[in-house]
């Protein structure tokens, strides 16, 4: 067994893969009358694009907090800060909002939405345990100790095999 870091125990995910998942996400929130979406800035971006477009919602805001500091091994979560809110005339309560992000990690996030917006609906294309409770619709969930890495945090580049040389 070689022992890893835990940001080691990576989900890499293509732009063909979240695209496919974001499109999945859409198809589970169909069927209700959405006023608009709220992309949580910047990770959720493009899953609300592709939820926007799926349900032909026109509105779209988002809503920008910053909480993780680092990278990979270095990442942690710091306190976190509204950066930008979105439309208050648009989001009321929330009601009839859809609030979009990429991931839920530990839920704290979502949970400052949520106090801000209580009767929106939150989804996620990905969801980790401990933030699950904060998200009503999400696609994959993938272990608390996984680290995913974005296609937007990526480069194509050679990769040294996981075992031996080549």
């Amino acid at each position: 067994m070689i022992d890893r870091l835990p940001h080691e125990k990576g989900f890499h995910v293509s732009w063909d893969q979240l695209h496919r998942d974001a499109r999945a996400l859409a198809w589970r929130l169909d069927g209700s009358d959405w006023r608009a979406v709220v992309a949580v800035t910047r990770g959720g971006l493009v899953p609300a694009m592709i939820v926007a477009r799926e349900l032909d919602i026109r509105t779209i805001d988002s809503i920008s907090i910053r909480s993780y500091k680092g990278v990979g091994a270095e990442a942690g979560q710091g306190q976190l800060e509204v950066l930008n809110r979105p439309d208050p005339a648009l989001m009321g309560d929330g009601e009839g909002i859809l609030v979009i992000d990429d991931l839920v990690d530990s839920g704290r996030t979502l949970e400052l939405i949520r106090e801000m917006y209580p009767k929106a609906h939150f989804g996620t294309v990905y969801a980790k345990p401990k933030g699950k409770p904060m998200v009503q619709t999400y696609v994959t969930e993938v272990s608390q100790d996984t680290w995913i890495f974005f296609p937007w945090d990526m480069a194509l580049q050679y990769v040294q095999p996981y075992r031996g040389e080549d």
